[in-house]
């Protein structure tokens, strides 16, 4: 259904606009690339609202896609949303007042530390799928992994006794990322629950109480919920791993290993964290120096 519309709006510019071939590429390329966004984070592609498509922008910004291609896209969004809005399928254009980047990128959503404990503790661990959900969350925080690699994660991945992750990022890459205690601890808890039942005995990291293995969608939706139930921002599993990176370099860690443990490819994109925790100090300085904004206290005149 999806694809179909967007060929649909392919075959509208091309026969009702009379676009030149390389223009409905550049326009097909950007909405299968918001299509693959879209599926990666378990949302509709007609559902999409403005702070999804921001969201959306924030990753391209991350991936170190120029601002011109970035301005690009919002034009085809808003043409794409356009003709959706006029053949009925929504019943507004969340791409209308997109504002165009003014900057080289936008700042990533993260959570603080006391917020990413909060969403830690929601799951209710005296039942399995609370285990699950836990050590979910847990590892996707410790890793900073992608919700594509905890989706595809084995059970033998996690070497209990080194506390190193092997996981398979963008490319097929591999990479072993170190994990803390806790999350250890809990998909440590996890797999001896998930033992005492035959019907669980596949090889993924993390499957449903019917020994499905987990979809990109059902763990959006796992964070969702919880986030709603803590009282916290709307948020994806992106965030962790946003939020994974800024504490990182937050408390002094060097970029380069930074980078490796994301597994990104080029150190420009984990620069961006960088941005983050300058704003963040910023921030900091703003609110508790006594001199940051208040003006200086005018002498009183003598006499």
């Amino acid at each position: 259904m999806k694809r179909n519309l967007i060929k649909e709006y392919l075959l509208f510019l091309q026969v009702e606009k009379g676009l030149a071939k390389n223009s409905l590429e550049s326009y097909r390329r950007d909405l299968l690339r918001l299509e693959s966004w879209c599926d990666s984070n378990g949302i509709n592609l007609i559902a999409l609202d403005r702070k999804s498509l921001r969201e959306w922008l924030t990753d391209l910004s991350i991936q170190g896609l120029a601002e011109t291609s970035r301005k690009r896209m919002i034009s085809s969004l808003r043409g794409f949303f356009r003709f959706l809005l006029a053949d009925g399928h929504v019943d507004r254009n969340p791409a209308e007042d997109l504002d165009s980047p003014q900057k080289g990128f936008y700042l990533p959503k993260f959570l603080n530390q006391s917020e990413v404990e909060l969403l830690l503790n929601q799951p209710d661990t005296t039942t399995e799928t609370g285990i699950r959900d836990r050590a979910l969350l847990e590892l996707i925080y410790a890793c900073g992994l992608r919700v594509s690699e905890a989706v595809n994660l084995k059970k033998g991945d996690l070497e209990m006794e080194t506390g190193i992750l092997t996981c398979v990022g963008k490319g097929g890459k591999m990479r072993k990322i170190p994990v803390g205690k806790s999350a250890i601890d809990w998909v440590g808890k996890y797999l001896a629950s998930r033992s005492k039942n035959q019907n669980l005995n596949s090889q993924e990291m993390f499957v449903t109480a019917r020994g499905k293995p987990l979809t990109r969608q059902a763990i959006f939706t796992t964070v969702k919920t919880y986030a709603r139930k803590a009282g916290l921002p709307d948020i994806s599993p992106h965030t962790l791993r946003h939020s994974f990176a800024t504490h990182l370099i937050q408390n002094r860690a060097d970029i380069r290993s930074v980078q490796q443990m994301l597994g990104h490819a080029d150190i420009s994109t984990t620069q961006i964290y960088t941005h983050i925790t300058d704003s963040h100090l910023r921030g900091v300085y703003e609110r508790f120096h006594p001199r940051a904004s208040r003006p200086p206290r005018k002498p009183k005149n003598k006499g």
